[in-house]
């Protein structure tokens, strides 16, 4: 069950901006981080029961593959435990149940209790009952140190205010040779692709209006996407952040990255 939501909706409301507070892109918009990351608890609250059929449309049924490659990028074994961060409706959560068995446990955490509201309905539906669903901000974790194996996110980064701060919390929760695994749209590498595929992101925000009723949430996701770190610099925040042995594949000719690296 998620924690109690009232309590933590209070935290992120009691938020305020400093003059010390740096700014961070909400899309293309420059915001205070309690800001974005008050923004992007809205946006997904609208979002939350159509996200997947969207989720399809987007990816034209290829985020289910990807998400797949994540679980096995993380190089699971039996009974280990992983975090799924930004885990949302729980779908990679439910792929790392297999991957750990019976004897392993799988947390998923999110920013939006809508979200894990969701989640964990299809995963009862599923009959999947081995999923821990926590209400949670990527920024200040409540778990132990060195308590898990593995942390994946799948698309999720993006949504964070303060992106330095989630991986280093990632760090602090992973046990030495742990593995994290990022998975989130990239930069494509062909510019006729990468062309191709921003003609194709305009349409979501009106795909988005007839699906879930309104274009924000999708031109909000179009422009977080414009102004995500490029495959090389996620890569240098990962090392900065304390993991060694980074990597990443492209996927989709960039359109999606992977992005992955072991705890010290």
């Amino acid at each position: 069950m998620p924690q109690d939501y009232r309590r933590f909706q209070s935290d992120i409301g009691s938020q305020r901006p400093s003059m010390s507070e740096p700014k961070v892109f909400f899309g293309r918009e420059e915001v205070s981080a309690s800001e974005k990351t008050a923004r992007v608890h809205n946006v997904f609250d609208s979002v939350a029961s159509r996200y997947d059929v969207m989720n399809d449309f987007m990816s034209l049924g290829t985020h289910r593959v990807l998400k797949r490659i994540v679980v096995e990028t993380a190089a699971l074994r039996q009974g280990n435990a992983v975090l799924d961060a930004a885990g949302g409706t729980g779908d990679i959560s439910r792929l790392l149940t297999k991957a750990v068995g019976p004897s392993g446990s799988v947390t998923c955490f999110d920013i939006n209790n809508a979200m894990l509201e969701e989640g964990r309905d299809r995963s009862i539906d599923a009959g999947c009952m081995d999923v821990n669903f926590v209400l949670a901000d990527a920024q200040q974790l409540p778990f132990q140190d060195a308590q898990f194996d593995a942390v994946t996110i799948g698309f999720g980064l993006r949504n964070v205010a303060d992106q330095s701060r989630a991986l280093t919390e990632f760090r602090r929760v992973l046990r030495p040779g742990g593995r994290l695994v990022v998975l989130d749209f990239s930069k494509p590498t062909n510019p006729v692709l990468g062309f191709a595929f921003g003609t194709f992101m305009r349409t979501w925000p009106l795909i988005g209006s007839l699906v879930v009723g309104t274009p924000r949430p999708y031109e909000y996701l179009v422009e977080s996407i414009e102004t995500h770190p490029s495959q090389n610099v996620l890569a240098l925040m990962l090392r900065d952040s304390g993991f060694n042995e980074v990597r990443y594949d492209n996927l989709l000719g960039g359109i999606a990255a992977l992005h992955w690296g072991t705890a010290t």
